[in-house]
C-alpha cells in the first residue's frame, strides 16, 4: 500500500527557468539510471526476497519508496526549470523569464526553439516531464535487473546506485543554478547512503561467494590469460593470490602455447581430482541448504501476503 504525502522529501527550488538543462535532467526521471529504473528495480526484487529475507524485503521496500520519492524532487524540477513553456509559448515568452535565460545574448526565436528542441516539452506534453531520457527515448523495462539471487541483485543495486552517482555529478556541471545544484548533491548523497545500505546487506548473506549456488569449476578459477599483445602489466588482478579465495593467479603468458599443450584446457593438473570432487561435494549441500531456506520461508496450504494487525488468517 502506497500513500503519497504531498510535501517533497527535499523541497526542491530552481531559481530562473532552464529549458536545455531541463532536457538533461530528464536523464535522471526516465533514463537508463535514472530514479524510475531504480525504484522499480528494488521493487521488483523484493518480491523474491519476501520470504526468504523479510529483513532484506523490508530494505528494498523502503529503498524503492524513496526512489520513488526522488522521480517526484526531479521531475517538480524539470517542471520549474519549464516555466513560461507551457500553454502558448510564444505569447508568454515575451513575460516570462525565458527571455532572460541567455541574459538577452539570443533572439527570442531562438530561445523559444531551444525550449522547444524536444518535442515531449512541448507537442507531446504541452511543457512537462515525460518517461524518457535526455534524448527523447522513451523508458524501458530492460533496464531493470532482477534475478531472483538476492545476492545478485544486491550486487546490481551497488553498481547502480555508482552509475546514478555519476550521473549526478556530470550533471551538477552543466548548470550554474545554486538551488538546482543543491538538489542535485542531495540526490547524489542519497545514491551513496543506498550504496552503504546495499552493501551492507550482501554482508550480512553468507556465503555470498561465488554468485549462485554452484561453485566454480577449480580447472579454470585461477588463471588470467595474457591476450592482448604489447606490453604486460602485472598487477592483483593476475599477479600473487586471488582477494576472495585466496588462491594464486595462474598467469598464461602464451594463451595460444597453453591451449595446444593442454588440448584445448582438457589436460588436467596433477591433483586436481581432489579439488573437484570437494567442488562437487560442496554443490550439493549449498544446493540443499539453499533450496531448504527458501522451501522453509514458505507457508504451507493457503498463502497470504500480510499479516494484518499481526495476526494470521484463521
Amino acid at each position: 500500500m502506497f500513500h503519497h504525502v504531498k510535501e517533497l522529501q527535499f523541497n526542491a527550488r530552481v531559481s530562473r527557468p532552464d529549458p536545455r538543462f531541463a532536457t538533461l535532467l530528464l536523464e535522471q526521471f526516465g533514463g537508463e539510471n535514472g530514479e524510475l529504473a531504480a525504484a522499480m528495480q528494488y521493487f521488483s526484487q523484493a518480491f523474491a526476497a519476501k520470504q526468504p529475507y523479510p529483513d532484506k524485503y523490508d530494505m528494498l521496500m523502503d529503498i524503492a519508496t524513496e526512489e520513488f520519492s526522488h522521480l517526484e524532487i526531479v521531475g517538480a524540477t524539470i517542471q520549474m526549470l519549464l516555466k513560461g513553456v507551457n500553454g502558448e509559448l510564444k505569447d508568454a515568452a515575451d513575460q516570462s523569464e525565458i527571455m532572460g535565460v541567455l541574459d538577452g545574448k539570443a533572439a527570442k526565436e531562438n530561445i523559444i526553439h531551444q525550449a522547444m528542441s524536444n518535442p515531449q516539452f512541448g507537442v507531446l506534453s504541452a511543457g512537462g516531464p515525460r518517461l524518457t531520457n535526455s534524448q527523447g527515448i522513451p523508458w524501458c523495462a530492460s533496464y531493470i535487473h532482477s534475478n531472483g539471487d538476492l545476492t545478485v541483485d544486491l550486487r546490481s543495486n551497488i553498481a547502480s546506485e555508482s552509475r546514478a552517482k555519476l550521473v549526478y555529478e556530470y550533471l551538477m556541471q552543466f548548470t550554474d543554478d545554486p538551488y538546482v545544484k543543491e538538489t542535485l548533491s542531495f540526490l547524489m548523497t542519497r545514491e551513496v547512503a543506498h550504496y552503504e545500505m546495499f552493501e551492507a546487506a550482501l554482508s550480512t548473506i553468507q556465503p555470498n561467494y561465488p554468485p549462485g549456488v554452484l561453485q566454480a569449476d577449480p580447472r579454470f578459477t585461477n588463471q588470467y590469460f595474457n591476450l592482448s599483445q604489447g606490453e604486460s602489466v602485472r598487477g592483483p588482478w593476475n599477479d600473487g593470490n586471488m582477494p576472495i579465495t585466496g588462491k594464486s593467479w595462474d598467469y598464461v603468458e602464451d594463451p595460444i602455447g597453453h591451449v595446444k599443450e593442454t588440448e584445448g584446457l582438457q589436460n588436467r593438473e596433477k591433483g586436481i581430482e581432489k579439488e573437484m570432487k570437494l567442488t562437487e561435494k560442496m554443490n550439493k549441500e549449498l544446493s540443499k541448504v539453499k533450496s531448504s531456506e527458501i522451501k522453509s520461508a514458505e507457508p504451507e496450504g493457503e498463502a497470504q501476503w500480510s499479516n494484518y494487525n499481526g495476526k494470521d488468517k484463521s
